[in-house]
């Protein structure tokens, strides 16, 4: 049989300071640039990535794989209408060229915002029942923060989320999508599907699979799976779109209807259950760079501080300074923060010389509240043209290529300067110019949760601290205006009121 595959992701702050263009997914960054036709299966070949699962576990039976387009960016403001019709497009005009079809398999986020559209992923899903027909199956794997929709689970013959986050299991979920397919095709019927939404948004930072409650919430899923019930997926959301279906949600698929509904009503209530659980304690960047220092006079192993409120995989640009003017200000001896995204920081640095000392504004362009450049002489310890492999277990075999890059040194505090904004999630984004993390005392990562996969085997203990950022730890502070009414802000929060937003 002929089965198509692809995939568009895009995980969508609505609050964010940048948008999405054509060019971010051309250029890829963290992730593979755009990939089209042939070229899809070597540009994603080893990496940890949904499509990556799929493809292998299709490429175990006998069918023919279709390739159409794939292409991701990182997370940011509305993706541009331009940027959407054209790779959109490009998926759908290849599904068109390729005739008879017996399957379909897109690898999609979930949490996509465009400037036209509140539910891209839903349009795209839409479009592509438009093309192949109600008879063809269509199978798609999403992110663990997808903001499930009513018209995503329509035009899907089954939808699977992650389980993890850090997300792990990317690829494992890629195949667990394809695995189904592959069932449907053997002659399985459509399944029934049952979706149920949860009344409270989720902070990021209390997400995480590594800590509870989510950890006992997650290990629920496959014991609710069996017999009748096929899939089971939780999906805490993304929790920074700011459109009407944003939130939590559980999505069951059975072979029968009354078996889907008892299986997404007995989660949603296991999961509202929890809510006054769904909590983290954040510090300052002072207090927690002073817990940090305390902490690490003791200690063998580093300190890691989470920048959660400008991390990149979340919408921020991976530039505002607040964090490292605590660290500075508090001048410790072994230090690094990462990663600082200032392209003429870098090119400065690069013209400078390794060795040079530069005086420069750095970081602070995003036009974050309270947030400015940190200008300071900088003595140039590294230059890197950005171009590694991650070995960690999230981002495990991703080819960065994230543009001229160095090491900055201000007393004892270096700082990773880089082009393009992933998130510090992986060792290796320290080691690629020249910091070893294991031999600091503390270590500042611009990310939420993405690095306690790499990170916590090696860290002390880690810290949340909200510096100015774009991605507010406390969800009732973003200035909604469109979420469902009676929607709780935040766990245990005030219910959200269209009438007065």
């Amino acid at each position: 049989m002929r089965i198509a595959i692809g995939g568009f992701q895009h995980e969508t702050n609505t609050f964010a300071p940048s948008k999405a263009s054509f060019d971010d997914f051309a250029r890829g960054g963290g992730w593979p640039p755009l990939l089209q036709g042939g070229d899809l299966f070597d540009g994603v070949a080893g990496i940890n990535l949904p499509i990556t699962g799929a493809i292998e576990q299709l490429g175990r039976s006998r069918h023919e794989l279709i390739p159409t387009a794939w292409a991701a960016a990182s997370p940011s403001a509305h993706v541009t209408r331009d940027a959407f019709e054209r790779i959109a497009g490009m998926i759908l005009e290849r599904l068109k060229a390729a005739g008879k079809l017996d399957g379909v398999y897109l690898d999609l986020h979930g949490a996509m915002v465009t400037e036209h559209l509140p539910d891209g992923e839903g349009e795209l899903l839409a479009r592509v029942r438009a093309v192949v027909g109600t008879e063809v199956p269509v199978v798609a794997s999403l992110d663990l923060h997808t903001n499930l929709t009513r018209r995503m689970v329509e035009h899907a013959d089954l939808l699977v989320a992650y389980r993890t986050y850090p997300h792990i299991d990317m690829a494992e979920t890629g195949a667990r999508a394809a695995a189904f397919l592959l069932q449907r095709l053997e002659g399985l019927a459509r399944p029934h599907v049952a979706l149920r939404r949860v009344p409270f948004l989720i902070p990021l930072q209390a997400q995480c699979t590594m800590l509870e409650p989510a950890q006992s919430l997650y290990a629920e899923l496959p014991r609710r799976e069996g017999g009748s019930v096929l899939s089971v997926s939780f999906t805490p959301g993304f929790p920074a779109a700011d459109f009407v279906e944003c939130g939590p949600a559980v999505l069951a698929y059975a072979h029968d209807r009354d078996a889907a509904v008892l299986a997404a009503e007995s989660l949603r209530a296991l999961v509202e259950a929890r809510e006054a659980d769904f909590d983290y304690p954040v510090y300052t960047p002072q207090d927690g760079v002073r817990r940090a220092m305390h902490i690490a006079r003791r200690a063998r192993r580093p300190v890691v501080i989470a920048d959660t409120q400008d991390n990149p995989g979340a919408g921020g640009n991976s530039d505002t300074t607040g964090m490292l003017r605590a660290l500075v200000a508090a001048d410790p001896k072994r230090a690094a923060i990462g990663l600082m995204v200032d392209r003429t920081a870098a090119r400065i640095a690069h013209a400078a010389g390794e060795g040079a000392t530069i005086e420069i504004p750095l970081g602070g362009n995003s036009g974050i509240a309270e947030d400015s450049p940190f200008h300071e002489r900088f003595v140039v310890e590294r230059l890197s043209d950005g171009r590694f492999t991650c070995n960690g277990p999230f981002y495990r075999g991703a080819r960065m290529a994230i543009g001229p890059s160095a090491c900055l040194r201000i007393g004892g505090v270096r700082i990773v300067v880089a082009s393009d904004k992933p998130q510090m999630a992986d060792q290796e984004m320290f080691r690629f110019v020249g910091i070893e993390p294991t031999e600091q005392s503390i270590l500042v990562n611009k990310s939420s949760v993405h690095f306690r996969a790499d990170f916590a085997p090696i860290a002390e203990e880690i810290l949340v601290c909200k510096a100015p950022g774009p991605m507010l730890a406390d969800t009732s502070e973003f200035p909604w205006r469109n979420l469902a009414a009676g929607m709780r802000t935040k766990p245990l929060g005030a219910p959200f009121n269209p009438r007065i937003a």
